[in-house]
């Protein structure tokens, strides 16, 4: 019987359009910067804020789970994104989801934990440069001044009318993370090209 696994390697939701967000970050003389960072592990974890389980998971993640609502924290190329009293969104390099589930599973013993790899539901835009709250405040409701939406900040929203989490990354210049699900990748890349025409 022939082998019908697959071996072409994994394509982004958006490698068609890298080219496009390349040119829109040049034409825009700095002012933004428009890139895809593909294939980020992500993992949802659910267990009791107030367990045993969530120091412990802490400890072998080496961070703590952000325990006030809509932060973020970060620990060397790993990120934990509150997701509600009992929920979190993991980042990790590509390719570690596996390593990342088997500790916090180990860390949470016979605790109650449920860890479910999502890392092929969503993409993530990187949009940074000094225009891009500006880029971004043209299609999202929140109020994104520092003020309101500083580094370490994250919230469940939408972006020209998509459903995204939006991360303001640990520095201001480091700009923000968008996570979207795949399928509304090449719609929202097309609605941040569109918007970032007023600054080429």
């Amino acid at each position: 019987m022939a082998d019908t696994a697959l071996t072409a390697p994994p394509r982004s939701p958006l490698s068609h359009a890298a080219g496009r967000l390349a040119a829109a970050t040049r034409t825009s003389g700095g002012a933004i910067r428009l890139a895809e960072l593909p294939f980020l592990a992500q993992l949802n974890v659910r267990l009791d804020a107030k367990g045993p389980a969530a120091d412990a998971v802490g400890l072998a993640l080496d961070l703590q789970l952000p325990l006030e609502p809509n932060t973020v924290v970060h620990a060397g190329e790993s990120a934990v994104l509150w997701l509600g009293p009992d929920e979190w969104l993991l980042l990790g390099r590509p390719g570690t989801q596996r390593d990342l589930e088997s500790r916090i599973r180990e860390a949470a013993g016979d605790e109650p934990v449920s860890v479910t790899d999502v890392s092929a539901q969503r993409t993530t835009l990187l949009v940074t440069g000094p225009r891009a709250r500006d880029l971004l405040a043209h299609g999202c409701p929140l109020d994104l001044h520092p003020r309101a939406f500083g580094a370490g900040r994250c919230a469940q929203t939408t972006l020209g009318r998509t459903q995204v989490v939006l991360v303001a990354r640990d520095e201001p210049r480091a700009g923000f993370w968008v996570l979207v699900r795949s399928s509304f990748a090449g719609y929202l890349t097309d609605w941040l090209l569109d918007a970032a025409t007023e600054y080429v």
